[in-house]
């Protein structure tokens, strides 16, 4: 079938329902609806699709577009809830389950008749975890049933004027509602408002006579002060005070009216010191031991567990995005794991995204834009050459949600990939104006082969989790939610570490790493690699610098977008 999705960006979703579709044989191209309803007129004529789908739409489509064409809306709430703030308002309330709708565009906002919908729990985590997670689930079957009903042509979606459906229209929810009253909130009503926020719009607040949004929210259980007080950083992010313990907050967002010439989210610790004079004292760093008793409550983004012969070693950075920091943390991290009595060590393992490369925001952020650049990438490639190297056990790597980029290469670098199977990869950097580097001319064709390894970085498109286990990205699919992969990785990682062969797969995988050795040191991939990144980090006129400060700064260009009307044929 001839399909046309128009977003309001290419977000993880909108990738999703692509992927999807595609690996089921339909021709699917995309327009962006934020360049605008001629545009978007305009993919419709050059494509004349059969069907239009919006996975992600901020604005309403052409009239002239969904009363010629049959237009899918995916709408993030249950039949019935209306309104541009679902999810804020479910995340807010502490709905325990919530759903999605696929309904058809009309001229009413969500009243639309209903294709599909599909419901699910509602953990405790924050909104675009829970957007990339569950909902992403909830929305790729609803997707997927309300084409396969809509092939077969002779389904009649269902009038939200039916009785069975109650309908209630939800407000935009306004930063006024969001605002933290840190003299009385509680720590459950400051984190159930940091999580509705997360990642967007972030809560507006006032850090050291500075407006900024905050970006995130995590219980600590030890630290105590005045409500509001800043307490202390750690690993990037600030712990304050509320009235009765303490949050912690890993990213923050001048407000961009403010006139900070970095308005775009980045590690709190960071944006604090830009608010200070030299002279003036910093907050106590203080850090989370690696192996965190169970019953702590307190925030890290890097942990270390073991369970007999297999070792975990969990990460998880704000967007997937890793700063030089961040990679010279993890590796420290790894080389402590690798002291460890294991034969298996599972790197990742955690709910949302498992790494999309070298941090952006920060990048941006810096003096000298080019040289963050390259240290941030050696930092990365120190700490995948470190995988590559390793010989003495085997590493799996365990993505619960997307990765992209350097983070697709961090996995490839693994013996094994283990990946849900409702995340997207990304293995490329063409979009951003870039050659590559984390060996991953080294990594690819070994897995996919020389042309397929081509491919992927000359399409640059959005793989499924489907496709790369077939393609030999991935080597096991699991088949569960996103709350449910950390377990399910612990019993696969346990049955792994049983197995009787596993000494032969160890052995086999030593020998076969000396041979790669002595057919090409990873040292001549890691040089080749970096003098080609070098060559554009450091002109001042390469795509690079443009294409990453309008991905930062949320501006319009064209070329970062992977997709548009045509592209994807």
């Amino acid at each position: 079938m001839e399909i046309l999705l128009v977003a309001s960006a290419f977000n993880s979703l909108s990738q999703r329902v692509y992927a999807e579709l595609s690996d089921r044989g339909h021709r699917v191209d995309v327009v962006l609806a934020s360049h605008g309803a001629e545009a978007v007129l305009a993919a419709v004529r050059a494509t004349r699709p059969e069907l239009i789908i919006a996975p992600m739409l901020k604005t309403a489509l052409p009239e002239e577009v969904w009363r010629e064409h049959t237009c899918l809306v995916v709408h993030p709430g249950p039949p019935g809830d209306r309104g541009p703030s679902s999810l804020d308002w479910a995340v807010a309330e502490e709905a325990s389950h919530w759903g999605v709708t696929v309904l058809q565009a009309e001229a009413a906002m969500d009243a639309g008749a209903v294709w599909a919908a599909r419901t699910y729990p509602v953990p405790l985590v924050g909104k675009s975890d829970l957007y990339r997670g569950e909902v992403s689930d909830a929305a790729s079957a609803a997707v997927l049933l309300a084409v396969e009903r809509f092939a077969e042509g002779s389904f009649k979606p269902q009038n939200q004027n039916d009785p069975a459906i109650r309908v209630r229209w939800r407000d935009f929810f306004r930063q006024e509602q969001r605002r933290i009253d840190w003299d009385k909130d509680d720590t459950g009503t400051v984190l159930r408002k940091l999580r509705a926020a997360d990642s967007q719009p972030g809560v507006l607040d006032e850090v050291l006579g500075r407006e900024v949004f905050l970006h995130g929210g995590y219980p600590e259980d030890r630290l105590r002060g005045a409500p509001g007080e800043l307490l202390a950083t750690r690993s990037g992010a600030v712990c304050r005070a509320t009235v009765d313990g303490a949050v912690w907050i890993p990213e923050l967002r001048p407000r961009r009216s403010s006139g900070d010439p970095a308005p775009f989210r980045r590690p709190a610790a960071s944006v604090l010191a830009s608010f200070q004079r030299p002279s003036e004292p910093r907050l106590p760093e203080i850090a989370a031991p690696l192996e965190l008793a169970p019953d702590r409550q307190t925030w890290t983004d890097i942990r270390y567990s073991q369970d007999g012969d297999a070792g975990f070693l969990h990460f998880s950075f704000p967007g997937g995005a890793m700063s030089t920091e961040h990679c010279r943390r993890l590796l420290a991290a790894y080389r402590f794991a690798l002291t460890r009595p294991t034969r298996v060590l599972v790197l990742g393992g955690c709910r949302d995204f498992f790494s999309n490369g070298i941090h952006l925001n920060v990048i941006e952020a810096a003096a000298d834009s080019a040289g963050e650049s390259w240290t941030n990438l050696n930092a990365m490639d120190d700490l995948i050459e470190a995988v590559l190297r390793t010989t003495d056990r085997l590493v799996v790597a365990a993505l619960g949600g997307n990765a992209a980029a350097g983070g697709v290469m961090l996995a490839l670098a693994a013996d094994q990939v283990w990946c849900r199977t409702g995340a997207v990869l990304n293995p490329h950097y063409r979009r951003m104006g870039l050659y590559g580097s984390e060996f991953w001319t080294y990594s690819l064709p070994r897995r996919v082969g020389s042309e397929k390894a081509r491919r992927l970085m000359t399409e640059a498109l959005p793989v499924s989790a489907a496709t790369a286990e077939r393609i030999g990205l991935v080597d096991h699919l699991v088949a569960v939610s996103a709350q449910e992969f950390g377990a399910e990785v612990g019993h696969l990682a346990a049955a792994l570490a049983d197995d009787p062969d596993l000494a032969r797969r160890i052995s086999a995988k030593a020998t076969a790493r000396q041979s790669d050795e002595a057919r090409q040191p990873l040292a001549e991939y890691r040089r080749a690699e970096l003098a080609r990144m070098r060559d554009i980090f450091f002109d001042p006129h390469a795509p690079y610098h443009a294409l990453r400060s309008a991905f930062v700064r949320k501006q319009p260009s064209a070329s970062v977008h992977p997709l548009a009307a045509g592209d994807a044929r």
